[in-house]
């Protein structure tokens, strides 16, 4: 399966929650492949530098384990039409969350969260 990490589960998986032990889980099996949108990176950065934690080794493990993946301006085109679609339901809906599933449709994989926004929607692994 091809999965897309978002911002949210690699936090998880960097504090080591129980969600984060659940990507964990799924890093472990070989038939599992991984993506991480370079949006995320920024936002993993900022993340870092939120909580004093050192960006280099964080962005070692998430090319350890993923593939980057760069955002299209198709992919940025469609994201703005997704996220207006996404804010009738679902109340303050990012342009990342609908980066995330521009990617997710053009890839036919599924988006790895725990993020709120994304509950209920199909193809999302909910930690």
């Amino acid at each position: 399966m091809l999965y897309i990490l978002d911002s949210y589960a690699w936090v998880e998986y960097f504090i080591g929650t129980e969600k984060g032990r659940k990507v964990k889980v799924l890093f472990e099996n070989p038939k599992n492949k991984f993506i991480t949108v370079e949006c995320c990176i920024a936002e993993l950065r900022g993340w870092s530098i939120k909580n004093d934690i050192d960006f280099r080794g964080v962005l070692k493990i998430i090319e350890a384990n993923s593939a980057i993946a760069p955002v299209s301006r198709d992919e940025w085109i469609d994201a703005a039409v997704i996220k207006s679609e996404m804010l009738k339901n679902v109340k303050d809906f990012g342009l990342i969350d609908a980066i995330l599933i521009s990617k997710q449709r053009r890839t036919n994989s599924k988006i790895i969260t725990a993020d709120l926004h994304f509950k209920g929607l199909i193809d999302i692994e909910f930690l």
